[in-house]
């Protein structure tokens, strides 16, 4: 799909920011080549790949530092060992790395090691520590929650297409026929919810009975 957008659509490919997908796009090659082949953030939801049944690993070279499959990352207490997710810091792009950031300095929760922690001033982690775990996106920050939730809407809109709309089970014949009966059906869908709007009946903007 991608190669066909440089094809035939590369306005639409260098314009845009990120791509949304399932499980089924979960796979390490695609994730990288999507950033560092176009400069698309990978929003890919991730299967978990560890065989050993361990819930974190220790992350690079940290002593207290540790990760799971997910992306979250945790901090443990130099002198407790109480463990604590960090907070995002965000992606630098210039170097590939994604901040996490001390959570007692963040959130003001207690920490007896912090000032003996040796991470307790920040950690950058690179990108190709695990490309299917750390992404552009921070996997455990909102931001890559809420531009997942962009999949999902989508995803709702198909399956109208599907069973309000009838395409599911259809009987026409041809791709151009197919093309317009779809646009025809999209069509309806926003002119029904521009219609709610200006109706005021917001609350009702996804609904296609009165």
């Amino acid at each position: 799909m991608l190669e066909k957008m440089k094809e035939k659509q590369p306005a639409l490919l260098e314009n845009a920011e990120t791509m949304a997908g399932d499980k089924g796009y979960d796979d390490t090659k695609f994730i990288a080549n999507l950033w560092d082949d176009h400069g698309i953030k990978p929003v890919i939801d991730i299967r978990n790949m560890w065989k050993d049944g361990e819930s974190t690993r220790l992350l690079g070279d940290y002593e207290n530092i540790t990760h799971n499959y997910k992306g979250n990352v945790y901090c443990h207490c130099p002198v407790t060992g109480k463990q604590q997710e960090m907070a995002n810091g965000g992606f630098e792009k210039d170097r590939d790395t994604l901040k996490k950031l001390c959570p007692a300095k963040q959130y003001g929760v207690s920490c007896e090691g912090m000032t003996d922690c040796p991470v307790a001033q920040g950690i950058r982690i690179k990108l190709e520590e695990d490309r299917r775990i750390f992404t552009p996106i921070d996997r455990a920050s909102y931001k890559w929650e809420t531009e997942y939730n962009k999949r999902t809407a989508v995803e709702r809109v198909n399956s109208r297409l599907d069973v309000s709309f009838g395409f599911e089970n259809h009987t026409i014949r041809g791709l151009d026929k197919m093309k317009v009966r779809c646009g025809l059906a999209l069509c309806i869908m926003l002119a029904m919810a521009l219609g709610r709007i200006k109706e005021n009946q917001p609350e009702k903007i996804r609904s296609l009975v009165s």
